[in-house]
């Protein structure tokens, strides 16, 4: 059997795989990674997205085989060693951005990517079009557009108090 040797959050990982292994099942099977989500096996809802190489993708449309030798993060990953959570998973906790929660990682992670290709700022029509492609059944997306938007000026270094908005 082929071996993939990837580092994911940060750890170095040399595994067999078979040759039809998806990254989401190398993820979730062989690393125990679970956060990485698995909602329709067609690449359409977005549950299952993960930074390779810094870029937003779905884990699901990625056979592992192609992420030899990438920089894998999952949402696993985001949080700081001490348990301080990333901007943007701390704005989807502080907007209320999440019910059932089986959306959220892949949508987090969406939402990283999205905040970090808009260095000069973000439109709501920008967040809500580069949200296309994570589906949320419970939220109306009305609390995830304000989160992604409130993270934006942190994660470019801006600090913002949230009582001023």
């Amino acid at each position: 059997m082929p071996q993939v040797s990837l580092t994911v959050n940060g750890k170095l990982s040399t595994i067999e795989v078979e040759g039809r292994t998806l990254l989401v099942e190398l993820l979730r099977e062989k690393l125990g990674l679970t956060g990485t989500h698995v909602g329709c096996d067609t690449s359409q809802c977005g549950a299952c997205v993960v930074h390779v190489d810094g870029a937003s993708v779905k884990a699901c449309a990625m056979l592992a085989l192609q992420a030899d030798g990438t920089n894998v993060l999952t949402i696993e990953g985001l949080a700081a060693a001490d348990g301080t959570l990333h901007p943007m998973q701390e704005m989807f906790r502080e907007y209320h951005a999440l019910q059932c929660g089986f959306c959220t990682p892949g949508m987090v992670m969406s939402a990283i990517d999205l905040v970090q290709t808009h260095p000069q700022g973000i439109s709501e029509d920008e967040i809500r079009h580069g949200l296309e492609g994570n589906l949320c059944r419970c939220t109306g997306y009305h609390n995830i557009v304000k989160a992604i938007a409130a993270a934006w000026p942190i994660m470019h270094g801006q600090q913002v108090s949230l009582a001023a908005e």
